[in-house]
């Protein structure tokens, strides 16, 4: 395998399971959780399950769209914790690019999805909603619907400068 970067671009030759940038995610229940993106999502399982003789899934891979994402059930020992249970908050999200972010989050919803934040336009051209799924990943779910300018971002930025983000659903 060829991981060399003679072009000196950023991500150079790669190996050929990887993107420049691959999220390694340790859900809940990983088994449950890659049945579950397969349904909401419509994700792909690619290549092989690592599964110990005590059936925790030591690596999976799975494919939504073109991005691939890679999981494992807890492996304590290597600094592999899943989220806790009933967190409604996480240090990270996965944002996700669908064909319908609104039959998307009510998919999640109706397969257990804590819906964060409902679906509605943003300034930068997405219809966007926010699912905590049932497995302790946050997923920020994403259509594009218009193209949007430089010089409408720029306006937006200044404006979310001047007045800082919104109340959040999870606030009290």
């Amino acid at each position: 395998m060829n991981q060399t970067n003679p072009s000196n671009e950023p991500g150079g030759d790669l190996a050929p399971t990887a993107t420049a940038l691959t999220p390694y995610v340790c859900p809940r229940r990983c088994a449950e959780a890659i049945d579950w993106y397969i349904g909401v999502f419509g994700a792909v399982e690619d290549g092989p399950r690592y599964v110990d003789p005590d059936g925790r899934i030591g690596h999976a891979e799975i494919l939504i769209g073109r991005a691939r994402l890679m999981l494992s059930d807890e492996y304590p020992d290597y600094g592999a914790v899943a989220p806790p249970t009933g967190n409604t908050t996480a240090t990270f999200a996965l944002q996700v690019h669908v064909p319908d972010a609104d039959a998307a989050v009510a998919r999640a919803a109706a397969a257990g999805a804590v819906v964060q934040r409902s679906v509605d336009e943003q300034v930068a051209g997405y219809r966007l909603g926010t699912v905590m799924d049932p497995f302790g990943i946050r997923w920020m779910i994403s259509t594009p619907v218009r193209d949007v300018s430089e010089e409408e971002l720029a306006a937006e930025a200044r404006e979310f400068s001047a007045r800082g983000a919104p109340s959040g659903p999870l606030s009290p």
